[in-house]
């Protein structure tokens, strides 16, 4: 951008007097302070935009003052670019001439005046501008509209009412329920029974293995009942030679029916009973002799005896002695029994199939039989065995009782017949209780042993009624002199009235125990 000085009449009119049109301006006075100005900024070689603007400003309006002044004192054009008056076309092109050059020609005076520069140039290069919009910032393009921030628009309140129409919709109708259709069963191959058999029906699917019983194939005549048990039943089967037989006695159908009790099968396991109390001599070993043998007489699983004394037990000694091995070699020798061949080498069996393991009978050993032997005791017999007695020692302070009760399944509290060994043994219960064994005191069976001495001074009947208030069941174990001697018992030898307390005893601590392991 160049500016140049022009005529004080910018836009090219004759004056009115037939004066010629000067292209080129007075010569200007110049002002010190801008001159100078000026100059700093050339020798810098930087000059603002402002400064030049106002430069060219004061240039301008000094020449146009000077053109006024010229044509009232009627001074001559300034020779050089100046044109006659009639001669338009040399005017045009000398003004056309200055604007292309941006030169003011200088006159006689400005030459004569040293002080004053003969031509000034200012030229400033604008960046030209470019704007550009790019084709997809068209669409979204926003007025170039002046927002002024201090501007509220107002406007007055107004109201507008709005007419709701309710609009019914009609509920939709409820499905009907759907009718379902249950087919038929499927014959059962098991629908013809014998009875349908033995009527004339014949079955008109084919009969299933079942129908093979024993009942049907066998012939009648073929066919013979037990013989009965009891005296009169026997004695008539026998005069008939074998053709009358009217059942067992009376008293032989309970027997059976305390049979079919003992002989309750369970699932999950071995089952725990400890026999204990807290006075010794009163007949527990003989207690557990005795359930063992019952026990093992009629059921067809196994049944074991340990003596779990700590210090010298007798269990052992009521059976026949078939090897010396005790509890102390069973904790030495688990790690080779593999099966129950291996335990049946360290325990004694009974006539009725009762197996016993002793206690540790060397007074040497320094090592009592404590919970962590039991406890090895304990897994391999659960193994082999379904239902495991436990012959506890004196007391129920030692650590061998913790293990024990730990395990049990139920248990069996042995009473005297005497006022301090009743006393003791309802001070186990409690003692049980106050240990959180108060399931095992609910579910307990009392054996009272009434071969005891002093027995037949003692209200039994007392004794009795104090224990059903805290226990499940009770028992009479009567004296036999089998049991008093101490030593081997056999099972089928004792008195009639004392096996069926033995079998009755067992009944009730099968009934206490439960079928299945999580039950």
């Amino acid at each position: 951008m160049i500016l140049s000085s022009r005529s004080c009449n910018p836009q090219g009119e004759r004056p009115r007097d037939g004066s010629p049109v000067s292209s080129v301006a007075d010569p200007i006075e110049k002002d010190p302070v801008l001159d100078n100005k000026s100059k700093n900024e050339k020798r810098t070689g930087q000059l603002l935009e402002s400064d030049a603007t106002a430069v060219a400003d004061d240039i301008e309006q000094q020449t146009s003052a000077d053109a006024s002044e010229s044509e009232s004192a009627g001074d001559k054009p300034v020779a050089g670019n100046s044109a006659p008056v009639g001669d338009e076309d040399a005017a045009d092109e000398a003004i056309s001439s200055s604007k292309t050059t941006g030169v003011l020609a200088p006159t006689d005076d400005d030459l004569a005046d040293d002080d004053v520069p003969a031509i000034m140039t200012i030229t400033l290069d604008l960046p030209e501008t470019v704007h550009s919009v790019p084709e997809d910032e068209v669409a979204v393009a926003i007025d170039e509209t002046t927002v002024n921030p201090g501007f509220i628009e107002t406007s007055n309140p107004s109201t507008m009412s709005i007419t709701v129409v309710p609009t019914f919709v009609a509920p939709a109708p409820e499905p009907e329920p759907e009718v379902r259709h249950i087919p038929d069963l499927p014959a059962s191959d098991h629908a013809f029974t014998r009875r349908d058999r033995l009527s004339g029906q014949v079955s008109e699917q084919p009969e299933s293995a079942a129908m093979l019983t024993a009942d049907r194939l066998l012939s009648p005549k073929g066919r013979r009942r037990p013989a009965p048990q009891g005296t009169w039943p026997r004695f008539l089967y026998n005069v008939s030679f074998h053709s009358i037989n009217i059942g067992d006695s009376k008293k032989f159908r309970a027997r059976k029916l305390v049979d079919i009790r003992i002989e309750r099968e369970f699932e999950g396991g071995a089952r725990f009973v400890p026999v204990l109390t807290r006075k010794g001599g009163v007949g527990k070993t003989t207690v557990t002799t005795l359930l063992g043998m019952a026990l093992a007489d009629v059921r067809d699983d196994r049944v074991i005896a340990i003596d779990a004394n700590p210090d010298r037990g007798t269990l052992a000694e009521r059976v026949n002695k078939q090897t010396r091995s005790t509890v102390r070699d069973v904790v030495t020798r688990a790690a080779s029994v593999v099966g129950f061949t291996d335990f049946t080498t360290l325990v004694s069996r009974d006539e009725t199939r009762l197996d016993v393991l002793a206690s540790d009978t060397d007074p040497m050993l320094s090592e009592a039989f404590d919970e962590d032997d039991y406890n090895v005791v304990a897994d391999l017999a659960a193994r082999f065995y379904s239902i495991v007695l436990t012959d506890c020692g004196t007391g129920i302070v030692h650590s061998v009782m913790r293990a024990t009760l730990q395990r049990a399944d139920s248990v069996v509290i042995v009473s005297g017949g005497s006022v301090d060994e009743a006393r003791l043994a309802s001070e186990t219960l409690t003692w049980l209780e106050a240990n959180g064994y108060g399931d095992l005191v609910r579910n307990a069976v009392v054996a009272l042993n009434t071969a005891t001495q002093g027995t037949n001074l003692i209200k039994l009947e007392e004794i009795e009624a104090h224990f059903n208030s805290r226990v499940r069941q009770i028992v009479r174990i009567p004296y036999d002199p089998q049991l008093a001697a101490g030593s081997v018992v056999s099972y089928k030898d004792l008195k009639p009235l004392t096996r069926d307390a033995a079998r009755e005893l067992a009944a009730l601590v099968v009934e206490g125990l439960p079928v299945r392991r999580n039950a």
